[in-house]
């Protein structure tokens, strides 16, 4: 790691923005050989003082001392980097790297042999402290300085040997010098260890061990606020890390953070100024940030998170204009908001002077009317390029954004003190909300508010503070990102705002910032947080509900958090609108994104997508295209959330955007005109009629010819400066636009097919068309693009035939169409790009989302082009096209058309087999899923074609299938789950001529053993209900010899340890399925057998209403009719000698629960339609009533043939079971009369009939 600077925050080559000089034009004129030149001739002082220096010896008294005070002033005097940071334009700096670079290594090493290499710093530097003693204190200092200046500005990497006795030096003179020269030895300390913590392991103990060095200057009691300062920010410098090497020991990290923790929690001194104050608070807040880089947060009595939020969130408004926050030490998870409080705006003369609230209203006036709508385009780049390419805030503004709303932001103004105004806006909202929530600096306020007597010294402390809300934001950033979300949803209410109260305090939050802080860099950081929280947020927000009455008595958590999104979205669209600094108008739509993305909106209201979407409509047309970018990826998440949400299909259905003054929407405070694009748009769209007026065609989907433009079309305008180099082809947009217009193409189409299906040959070409182009990343959208609209005619057509989707559909000459026109284009030779394997990829993607209707009436040489592209495809060297054709030929495998194919399906097979043994395990998981499709297909063929196609499959082929499917079985549970599922359907498959054959039995008899492995085994959940219904599926060959083989008990036992074990209900559920399906009894083996797997149905069922995870309680009912259905389907096969163990589990206590769930099996109505409520392969079969009492009637009949029988000493049994069953009918009986069930259907049933 580079040995860097004090400075906390390195800029370009790594300098601070204190250090770095501000770039100006006019000074480099020379090319890049000439350049060169002159950094070899400013090498020359180096390379002689260098000499000088590494020439003296510590032996030669005063005139050595002479010699060697005046070579460390002449090296201190020299600018190393003049070159780097001289004054030039960004485009002269530009050009002078991009000629450098083209020179290569070669110039690179030359400019180290030229110009300080590395050895020579260290071997100078390590050689002149064994000439420095620490008793020459004024030799020390410059000696210090020297190191901090050369490896501030050469920013070189320090070898082991060099580090340790440099911090050696400095720790000595520390402890010996006189205290004058701490700071300038700590400082040259602080750059050595920039990121060397773990390198320093030797002194470690000497620095922050107990009474360490740091530990000592660092503490609050520390009078020496410089000092204090430099040690804090040394040990900032120890815990910065480097990611993928080690970082600072626990016990020394956690030294450091007790240290930042209580400078952050000590007060100022009275005899520091506010700015010196500012530096240390920064540097504490850098270094917990750099500890919070370092691991994960691991809560302990000395990290109390909620100390930490306290403070970050105290130290986010420090010297906020307005506001004077008394922060509670410590914040507590709760669901509700946190008390705080905030008085009323007291004269501070350091922050709000009385002449800013005595601002006369004629120059507020004044200054509202220059920002009005008529803003021209240069008004808007000034406001843009100040703050962001130079300092923090803007120095003239002052306390601006004083108002405002939002967040608890605009609750209560007054009481925080932001100046009041009765004029009215400057553009309308389109909100809903009063005037006097509208951002005061949007408003406007004269320059003379922020008149500054002291000469700029107020400026400068704004300054300061505004850095220190900045490092407060990224300390909280990290935060975020180190502590589990769960953990930091307890403090929401404390960051993000809730619903606005009547005489409630105003509350603090991120949203404050973002609308208030006069900072553009400080609202961006806000910002950035705010997206981090709402980032992965979606299982957290999905408890908000507001779509019922509200409560009168109390306030449920889902109506609060729900609240909470509401005001999200108001103050963000405020912020929207108040914001002038495209940077930042880039992270507020952003965040934007980030919440439309994980807020349940079909929990919600209606209403909140309107407001957004009218807003950030002109905003896909500003200037900046970084803001086009955020725009158009806000719409992507509009389209993708919730898809199909009826609010966003109304407004997507709506026309496109007028312009001018009127326009919908509105316009962007930074483009008063819209027209950029198309100058006739407005005269076309004024004379366009709205949609659904009769006899007028419903107009096509505005977002979707808006994309299309996007791409397509060349811009007619100059962007601003940031366009530069970021086009293509010249007059096209920007590659960024086009690409996030594809995506918004994608996610519409996606979620809102119909819409886009009218589009669909247009959007064929527009795919065709990305495909042709150069750029890879063009390609893999278009590709994507075309996919989407595969698979969004797949869905239409496997829609419910009464759907609206299916009587909507395309029509499948349609389909045929489009498909052709993509086959006979670009589409195969992106197949074919072996340059681009991630474009093979898309396009495989793309191939396997044809409709199958569809591609049996394409050509048979298009057909046979796709399947052989995609046979050839499974040999790539490459992975992911490896994966996406093998997964492609396992759709396939599934088309009517091909299926019944021997041939293909031999060759698909054969294909998926190699691809099974791939090393990557990605490529494996995609082959198991194909191979369970394979095997689902010969299930079909075996049902449908019959034994002719079973006939036709090879013996070799399927015994190679099975011995690859249970080997497979043993693989990671990505590919165990599908290989299991091929194995049940190759063992329903195989017939009993197979079976008997020699060459079969090995193999039969490990892949059973492979499933009843899995069944018991520690897999997931998913892998374990896969085995459970593939033992199923093989119990139903009739030609297995189940009952008589050796694996038959464990088959057995395993199912029964599972019915009665498992934590997961669908596994249960599957389990005793595969226990009900042998339709005879000698399958169920012996007798000790058959009372085995009573004995677990019966347990099961007496206990199916316990379980740990509440979660499981949907699946109760599927759980006990399905336990049901097996128990009468045993005793449906029963023989004399297993009624002993029937009844003797029949107990008291088991007979009463096991009635009950039967009776209620036998008579429940809803059963079937409970049965929705779990996904259809969970469930149970489905059964009428009338169905389920034919079982308990085989049941009986079951009965009376056992007792025809001869067996005295079993008649006890028999007669108990019959009472058993005689109380069941007896029950259903009294039920059918009180629910007026059918007589009928009752009548097999009756008591009489089991008498």
């Amino acid at each position: 790691m580079a040995a860097r600077a004090g400075s906390l925050e390195s800029g370009w080559f790594g300098v601070s923005d204190g250090d770095r000089s501000t770039l100006h034009s006019g000074t480099l004129v020379f090319g890049p050989r000439a350049e060169f030149g002159s950094l070899q001739a400013e090498a020359e002082p180096f390379r002689r003082c260098s000499a000088k220096l590494r020439g003296l010896s510590g032996s030669g008294g005063a005139a050595v001392k002479t010699e060697l005070n005046l070579l460390l002033d002449e090296l201190l005097s020299h600018n190393y980097s003049s070159q780097l940071y001289n004054h030039n334009t960004p485009a002269q700096v530009t050009s002078l790297t991009t000629a450098l670079n083209n020179l290569h290594h070669s110039y690179s090493s030359q400019l180290y042999n030229y110009n300080t290499p590395a050895q020579d710093v260290c071997m100078l530097l390590v050689h002149a402290s064994r000439l420095v003693p620490h008793s020459q204190e004024h030799l020390v200092i410059k000696l210090c300085q020297l190191i901090h200046q050369l490896l501030n500005q050469l920013q070189v990497i320090v070898d082991e040997q060099t580090l340790d006795t440099l911090v050696s030096y400095c720790t000595r003179a520390l402890r010996t010098c006189s205290s004058w020269t701490h700071s300038e030895i700590m400082l040259a300390l602080s750059s050595l260890v920039y990121g060397n913590g773990p390198r320093c392991q030797r002194h470690l103990p000497e620095l922050l061990g107990q009474n360490g060095i740091l530990l000592t200057y660092g503490d609050p009691n520390q009078t020496d606020i410089e000092l204090r300062r430099s040690a804090v920010h040394c040990m900032a410098n120890l815990c910065l890390g480097v990611p993928g090497h080690a970082y600072l020991e626990e016990t020394y990290k956690g030294a450091c953070y007790r240290v930042f923790l209580k400078t952050l929690q000590s007060p100022k001194p009275s005899n520091v100024e506010d700015m010196v104050f500012c530096t240390l608070l920064q540097s504490a807040l850098k270094g917990m940030q750099y500890f919070l880089n370092g691991a994960k947060w691991k809560a302990s009595p000395d990290q109390d998170l909620g100390s930490l939020l306290a403070l970050l969130k105290k130290y986010m408004f420090h010297g906020l204009p307005g506001i004077n926050v008394e922060m509670p030490q410590v914040l507590y998870p709760a669901p509700l908001p946190q008390y705080e409080t905030v008085p009323a705006a007291k004269a501070e003369p350091a922050q709000d002077t009385p002449t800013q609230r005595q601002t006369p209203a004629s120059q507020q006036n004044k200054k509202r009317k220059s920002r009005g709508k008529g803003k021209k385009a240069k008004t808007e780049g000034k406001a843009d390029g100040g703050p962001e390419e130079g300092d923090d805030e803007e120095p003239n503004l002052g306390p601006v954004r004083a108002g405002g709303g939002g967040g608890g932001a605009g609750r209560g103004e007054s009481r925080i003190g932001w100046p009041p105004t009765s004029t009215p806006l400057p553009q309308p909202l389109h909100l809903g909300v009063s005037p006097q929530l509208y951002p005061c600096w949007k408003k406007g306020s004269s320059d003379s508010e922020f008149s500054d007597p002291e000469g700029g010294m107020q400026s400068k402390l704004r300054l300061y503070q505004a850095r220190v809300r900045q490092s407060s934001l990224q300390c909280f950033l990290a935060v975020v990102k180190s502590v589990e979300k769960r953990v930091l949803y307890g403090y929401w209410s404390s960051f993000i705002p809730d619903a606005p109260g009547i005489g409630s305090p105003p509350s603090l939050t991120l949203l404050t910032i973002a609308l208030k802080d006069p900072s553009p860099k400080v609202r961006a950081g806000s910002l950035q947080v705010l997206s981090a929280l709402l980032e992965g947020s979606r299982q957290f927000l999905s408890a908000a509900e507001d779509t019922s009455a509200p409560r009168q008595a109390f306030t449920p958590f889902s109506a609060t958090l729900a609240a909470s999104l509401r005001e999200l979205h108001r103050c963000l669209l405020l912020a929207l609108l108040a914001e002038s600094s495209s940077q930042t108008l880039t992270q507020v739509i952003k965040c934007l994104a980030h919440l439309v993305s994980n807020v349940p909106y079909n929990r919600l209201r209606p209403g909140l997508l309107n407001p957004l979407w009218k807003q950030i409509r002109p905003y896909v047309r500003h200037r900046d295209v970084n803001v086009r970018v955020s725009s158009l990826t806000l719409f992507g998440a509009l389209v993708s959330a919730q898809a199909p949400l009826p609010e966003v299909q109304l407004l997507l259905q709506q026309p496109g955007p007028t312009v001018g003054p009127g326009a919908s929407g509105g316009t962007t405070p930074q483009e008063p005109s819209l027209s950029w694009r198309h100058p006739g748009l407005r005269e076309r769209d004024s004379n366009v009629p709205s949609p659904g007026v009769e006899g007028v065609p419903e107009a096509p989907c505005w977002l979707l010819q808006l994309c299309v433009a996007l791409v397509t079309q060349p811009r007619e305008e100059p962007y601003s400066d940031s366009d530069a180099g970021g086009s293509t082809g010249g007059a096209l947009e920007p590659s960024p636009v086009r690409l996030e217009a594809l995506q918004v193409l994608a996610h519409l189409v996606k979620g809102y097919f119909p819409l886009a299906q009218a589009s669909l040959l247009e959007l064929a070409h527009l795919g065709a068309r990305c495909l042709s182009e150069q750029d890879p990343s063009v390609q893999l959208h278009g590709a994507k693009l075309l996919e989407e609209l595969g698979t969004g005619i797949i869905q239409q057509y496997r829609a419910d035939a009464s759907s609206p989707e299916s009587t909507k559909a395309v029509p499948l000459s349609q389909v045929v169409q489009f498909w052709s026109e993509v086959l006979t284009g670009p589409l195969v030779g992106a197949l074919q790009n072996d340059q681009h394997p991630t474009l093979q990829t898309s396009a495989c993607d793309t191939l396997s989302s044809i409709l199958p209707q569809a591609f049996s009436q394409l050509p048979d040489k298009t057909q046979v082009l796709c399947i052989t592209v995609l046979l050839g495809l499974t040999y790539s060297e490459n992975s992911l096209v490896k994966a996406a054709a093998v997964r492609a030929l396992g759709v396939y495998i599934l088309f009517p058309c091909l299926r019944e194919d021997v041939m293909f399906v031999a060759d698909t097979a054969n294909a998926i087999l190699t691809v099974l043994d791939d090393r990557s395990p990605n490529v494996r998981a995609k082959a198991a899923w194909s191979l369970g499709n394979l095997t689902d297909t010969l299930i079909v063929n075996m049902e449908s074609v019959g034994v002719e196609f079973q006939e036709e499959v090879s013996d070799m082929l399927l015994l190679k299938v099975l011995r690859s499917a249970t080997q497979a079985s043993g693989d990671k549970d990505r590919v165990k789950s599908n290989a299991v599922r091929a194995l049940g359907n190759l063992l329903h498959f195989l017939q009993p001529a197979r079976l008997r054959k020699q060459a079969f039995e090995q193999p039969l008899e490990q892949a059973m053993r492979a499933l009843i492995d899995t069944v018991r085994g520690d897999a997931t959940m998913k892998v374990r209900w896969n085995a459970c219904y593939a033992l199923g599926n093989a119990f139903r060959n009739a030609g297995l010899p189940l009952g008589t083989a050796s694996w038959s008990k464990e088959a057995y036992s395993a199912l029964s340890s599972v019915v009665t074990s498992c934590k997961n209900f669908k596994v249960r559920i599957k389990s005793a399925a595969a226990l009900s399906i042998p339709a005879t009894r000698d399958r169920y083996g012996d007798t000790q057998q058959f009372a085995e797997v009573w004995c677990a149905l019966a347990q099961a069922l007496e206990h199916s209403e316990e379980t740990e995870d509440f979660l499981e309680y949907r699946y109760c009912a599927s759980l006990r009719a399905e336990l049901c259905h097996a128990l009468l389907h045993l005793l449906s096969l029963c023989q004399l000698d297993d009624l002993a163990t029937v009844v003797a589990s029949l107990s008291n206590q088991t007979k009463s629960a096991v009635q009950s769930f039967m009776v209620h099996y036998l008579t429940d109505t809803a059963l079937v339609s409970k049965r929705d409520d779990v996904s259809r392969e969970d469930a149970a079969d489905p059964m009428e009533p009338r169905d389920r009492l034919k079982e308990l009637d085989q049941a009986v009949s079951r009965l009376k043939e056992l007792g025809a029988e001869d067996g005295a000493d079993s008649r006890s049994d028999l007669d108990t079971v019959k009472r058993f069953l005689e109380d069941v009918a007896r029950s259903c009986e009294t039920i059918k009369t009180s629910d007026g069930l059918d007589v009928k259907e009752m009548h097999t049933a009756s008591p009489q009939k089991l008498l």
